[in-house]
């Protein structure tokens, strides 16, 4: 088995650690599943029925190469402790590289190499070498990509940075959210208690194209379809 890969636009790296560090928040335990075309992030132990799963392509990295278990099962599964991956690649905003790479120190470990610039022609480097467990074939399947069912109304979001800051301060009124967006890129978030409600409007976010969502009937591109509640510690995580 081999696994390199390496990391050099800005904007990548700064996406890298903000996955990472998601990923640490919400699981312990991570696998990391190495494919020809992709790299999987897929946290273990979540609580209740809360699923997640990251990708990121193969074309944003400025190398990538594999060898899986075999020919015929050509990935990879590594797991290893979250919080260790996000320590490792917090410092690298600033760097001019990221690697990443399957080595043997004694035991299985990814080992990340973070190259900063300092002076005309030189560098440094931090080197990170973190354990990790390569799952057999057996365990895969419990790894494996969640299944989502077809979407009612899809709608892009705004940015990360407004709706963070949205729903944590709405977190000083209530408990909980209620989301409710529709096909013309309108998306709604409130709260309500027995005194006070507070509502947001976003409009001209956009929607995906239905084939993407999977949707197999037309709808009233104005009618507000809305999720359940949601706590507000999944958000400000």
């Amino acid at each position: 088995m081999k696994f390199r890969a390496k990391i050099t636009s800005k904007s990548i790296l700064e996406l890298f650690i903000q996955v990472s560090g998601t990923v640490a928040r919400l699981a312990k335990v991570c696998v990391l599943r190495v494919c020809r075309d992709r790299l999987c992030f897929c946290p273990t132990g979540l609580l209740g029925e809360a699923q997640l799963w990251g990708e990121v392509r193969r074309g944003v990295f400025r190398h990538f190469c594999m060898e899986g278990v075999s020919e015929e099962f050509n990935e990879i599964y590594l797991e290893l402790m979250s919080e260790h991956l996000a320590r490792a690649v917090r410092n690298a905003g600033n760097a001019s590289s990221l690697k990443l790479q399957l080595t043997n120190k004694r035991r299985p470990c990814l080992t990340v190499v973070v190259e900063l610039a300092s002076c005309p022609g030189h560098s440094r480097a931090m080197v990170h070498d973190l354990p990790v467990k390569v799952l057999p074939r057996r365990w895969w399947k419990e790894c494996a990509e969640p299944r989502v069912p077809a979407s009612d109304v899809s709608v892009y979001l705004p940015a990360l940075k407004t709706l963070k800051n949205m729903v944590e301060r709405m977190a000083n009124v209530g408990d909980r959210v209620l989301l409710e967006a529709n096909q013309n890129g309108k998306m709604n978030l409130s709260v309500e208690t027995d005194v006070v409600t507070i509502k947001s409007y976003f409009k001209n976010l956009g929607n995906p194209p239905k084939a993407v969502l999977g949707m197999t009937q037309e709808k009233d591109p104005e009618s507000m379809v809305q999720v359940a509640s949601i706590t507000y510690h999944v958000f400000a995580s």
